[in-house]
């Protein structure tokens, strides 16, 4: 009504439309007096008087009154400024139905993108829906240790009992809650999600998507936006935020600029950060700050990540742990780590996958009855595979699979089998000679695509490539690769990607087994067995390699498939494992993957082959699953006679893993137990040992928290075979009534106590006696230089929550202890160490503890 003064004066209009402006500005009435303040039309004095009004009518009128009072050119601003107001609101109301809308319709494309289950190698036509075979997956708040450098599955079995034994410190989290904060500290901003390779990190991501979509009252968000860096790994060209969004949301482009305004109001969601090819790039120092402005994508992504860009937006990152190092770790806010199925879960899977209550039990029992297997299906995608072998084929093709490579040549078999109907008999009797050569033919160039990809650490290929284009016209193709199309400027290209990491894996030592010798170099100085220069890149390829190369599944692939491997090549790999193992079982070096590959070959000769000098077993930094349990206990109950040494440093073994492999302990004459976690359970199994074995001499526990409960119990068994000649119990809780336990101990049997690091006091309240066989402060042997030189080495590859822990113990000493040469070395380099550590830490609690620390040592 403001606007139709006609040809009024405005202190005229004022008066006619007195009654009406009352109406319509006793809502805002308030900000209005605000304004005509900053515009010096009312004082302060004016303000005041209005203020003392009560209730917003009197105080519209109140305001009027005094307009008319101030004459035409007060009523002229008055008017103008009303009409901006009411403008404004009648946009703002037209916007709100308009943003509604199309938050709406973008609900409703999520809840149509998302309504089927991803599930790989789903058949043309095939629908299964989300809701029908969802299985609810373990998130904790946590996350991998960044210096994981291993492949991820390896770790996997180790990290779900972890997160069992401390679940009163990491609570389980819903999708939910994964933006909640989690002490009511500052906002949850920036979320990583972890897991290793097929434990849903990519279902999780569909899950919150189905939820958003079916208008559930999800994270409080208005908008969420999908990407995969899959997808953005396709873009050459620099690009803006903006284009990123509209790419695969086309529907957003009229209130996309809004929608970025209440970027508080908005998730983006990125999958796949360890297929992102620029992921070793994130870290920039180029930023953008407008939606608009262009850059090449890894800046986009970095710009976001800092908060140089949307600084209100939230943001879920989904990645393999090996790849979160990578990553901006400063700008994360929660850890979550995915932990996949638990045994409930999995019964719940087969049942939803199979649709029939008796078949989900008759197969589950058939995988209960395989304890690897039953391993195995705790990670969801391998929990798919094995169903998958089961339902296409009534029985395993032979012999029931024993390792991963059996599970994974029975999953090519029984896919091959479904997508050529040729179920009854083996692909070769049945349609002959001229059949089997384009089967081969077709799985040797996957292998070949999968082989050079894998090298480069490429997934995604493009269908213009030779290789790629080598494959047209198959139709066996679409049952392993997946087959999406890039949109660019212009043109449209299609890019394929093997439907899991894994499968390309396999496929990729398929490839290398049965042509002659591709790339030699892949597999000299010992690589194929630990991964030396990879940092862990191409672990499961090479165990899939020595599985294929095993008489069994050589036999199987050529029987059913045509493919047959190189007998040159089986013969120079088993002499080769056996050569490589036996000396680094007489080194001491690290054979944890030696002895996967052993595993997978299931030969018993070949572990018998394996005659070391010295028997010396190394599995030390790696989290142990089960997995790497069964492959050490393969090669250790094979081999006769005492093991030298066993050092389980670091692996994160529990009491139960400890009690498993119990016979192989009493072999043991050395054996290092340090950095697990020993408590009273677990020094009742290691003092059932020491009661019984005739071998074992020397027994690491430094960094274990041994206190003196378990030191008790473990002197007592020491008693009773008197064959321990060294203890070494560093950086624990001990304290001298603790030692006062080993008097009668020493000098004989034990020669040398290590307890340095321990809760003792210079002051000796039990009048503890001290003995030369028990070291409780340095000397000056020479021991201690390279044992210093050990710690240190130990220090610098922990993480800063470790190190902080190795600290507390290190920094409380003595004065005195500081006059021996190689201490004052050692603490001078451990000095330099945190100093380098708070330049580059990104936590203001973790830089806090670290300075303290730091401040100690020099003073």
């Amino acid at each position: 009504m403001v606007e139709k003064v006609g040809c009024y004066s405005c202190l005229t209009a004022l008066g006619l439309l007195r009654v009406s402006l009352i109406d319509q500005l006793e809502g805002r009435i308030d900000s209005l007096l605000e304004i005509l303040v900053c515009r010096e039309v009312f004082t302060r004095d004016d303000r005041e008087e209005v203020l003392c009004k009560s209730g917003p009518r009197a105080r519209v009128r109140t305001v009027l009154d005094i307009v008319t009072c101030k004459g035409e050119e007060a009523a002229k601003v008055f008017l103008s400024i009303s009409r901006h107001q009411q403008e404004t609101q009648e946009r703002r109301t037209e916007l709100s139905v308009e943003y509604n809308k199309v938050k709406q319709k973008h609900k409703d494309v999520l809840s149509r993108r998302s309504e089927s289950m991803l599930f790989y190698n789903t058949r043309h036509g095939e629908k299964i829906l989300f809701s029908n075979h969802y299985v609810n997956l373990l998130l904790a708040d946590g996350h991998q240790g960044l210096e994981t450098k291993r492949h991820e599955v390896l770790t996997f079995g180790q990290k779900r009992l972890s997160l069992q034994q401390k679940s009163a410190v990491k609570r389980k989290i819903s999708p939910a809650e994964l933006f909640s904060s989690t002490h009511g500290n500052r906002p949850v901003k920036k979320v990583l999600v972890s897991g290793v390779a097929g434990i849903g990190k990519t279902i999780l991501v569909q899950k919150m998507l189905f939820d958003f979509g079916g208008n559930r009252n999800y994270l409080g968000f208005d908008f969420i936006i999908h990407m995969t860096f899959r997808d953005l790994n396709l873009i050459d060209q620099p690009v803006s935020f903006r284009e990123l969004v509209l790419r695969k949301n086309r529907h957003l482009a009229k209130e996309l600029d809004n929608i970025l305004a209440n970027d508080h109001k908005l998730l983006i969601i990125l999958d796949g950060f360890d297929e992102f090819r620029h992921c070793r790039s994130c870290d920039v120092d180029t930023f953008v700050t407008e939606p608009e402005e262009e850059a090449n994508v890894v800046e986009v992504f970095g710009s976001l990540m800092q908060g140089e860009l949307l600084p209100n937006v939230s943001v879920m990152l989904t990645s393999r742990p090996a790849a979160i190092n990578h990553i901006p770790v400063g700008c994360i806010d929660r850890f979550v780590l995915i932990a996949g199925f638990s045994l409930t879960e999995v019964q719940d899977f087969f049942l939803r996958f199979f649709q029939d209550c008796a078949v989900a039990e008759r197969t589950f029992a058939v995988v209960s009855a395989n304890e690897l297997m039953l391993t195995l299906c705790y990670i969801p995608a391998f929990c798919y595979i094995v169903c998958c072998i089961l339902k296409e084929s009534k029985d395993f093709c032979g012999e029931k699979p024993k390792t991963m490579t059996d599970i994974y040549v029975q999953y090519l078999v029984a896919l091959l089998r479904s997508r050529t109907h040729a179920r009854a008999e083996p692909f070769g009797r049945e349609q002959g000679a001229m059949a089997v050569q384009p089967l081969s033919d077709v799985v040797l160039k996957l292998g070949q695509l999968a082989f050079q990809k894998l090298l480069v650490h490429q997934t995604l290929f493009y269908g213009s490539e030779a290789d790629v284009a080598a494959l047209a016209g198959c139709s066996l193709v679409s049952t392993f690769l997946d087959k999406t199309v890039a949109q660019e400027p212009g043109c449209t290209e299609e890019v394929y990607s093997f439907a899991h990491l894994t499968v390309q894996e396999f496929f990729a030592a398929v490839y290398y087994a049965v042509t002659d010798d591709p790339s030699p170099e892949v597999l000299q100085h010992g690589a194929e067995l630990e991964g030396g220069g990879s940092n862990g890149h191409l672990d499961l390829f090479y165990r899939f390699l020595s599985g294929i190369l095993s008489e069994r599944n050589a036999n199987l692939l050529s029987r059913q498939v045509g493919l047959c491997c190189q007998k040159d090549k089986v013969d120079n790999y088993r002499r080769r494992m056996v050569r490589e193992l036996t000396t680094a079982c007489e080194n001491g070096a690290h054979i944890l993957n030696h002895l996967h590959c052993l595993f997978e070959q299931q030969d018993p000769s070949l572990a018998l082959s394996v005659q070391p000098k010295t028997l010396q077993v190394n599995v030390s930094d790696e989290t142990l699953s089960q997995m790497d349990f069964n492959a050490i206990k393969y090669f250790l109950n094979l081999t006769k006679g005492e093991i030298s040494e066993l050092d389980l440093t670091g692996t994160g073994v529990s009491c139960e893993a400890l009690r498993d492999i119990q016979p192989l302990l009493l072999r043991c004459n050395r054996l290092w137990l340090g950095e697990n976690n020993v408590d009273m359970n677990t020094a009742h199994v290691i003092a059932d040992v020491l009661q019984v074995s005739e071998s074992i001499t020397h027994l690491g526990l430094g960094w274990s928290d041994v206190g003196d409960d378990e030191l008790l119990a473990l002197s007592t068994a020491i008693g009773v075979k008197r064959n321990l000649q060294e203890l070494w119990m560093e950086g624990n809780r001990v304290s001298y009534k603790g030692l006062l336990s080993l008097s009668d101990l020493t000098p004989n049997p034990l020669k040398k106590i290590v307890a340095i690091w321990n809760d003792l006091t210079d002051t000796d309240p039990y009048f503890f006696c001290p003995q030369e066989s028990i070291t409780v402060s340095f000397t000056d042997d020479g021991m201690w230089t390279a044992w210093g030189k050990w710690v240190f080495k130990r220090c610098e590859v922990s993480t800063n929550e470790k190190l902080v822990m190795v600290l507390r113990k290190v920094c409380n000493i003595s004065v005195h202890c500081l006059e021996v040469e190689w201490a004052k070395a050692f603490y001078q380099q451990l000095s330099q160490l945190i100093k380098q550590r708070i330049e580059c830490c990104t936590e203001d609690d973790m830089g806090r503890k670290l300075k303290k620390f730091e401040h100690i040592l020099n003073h």
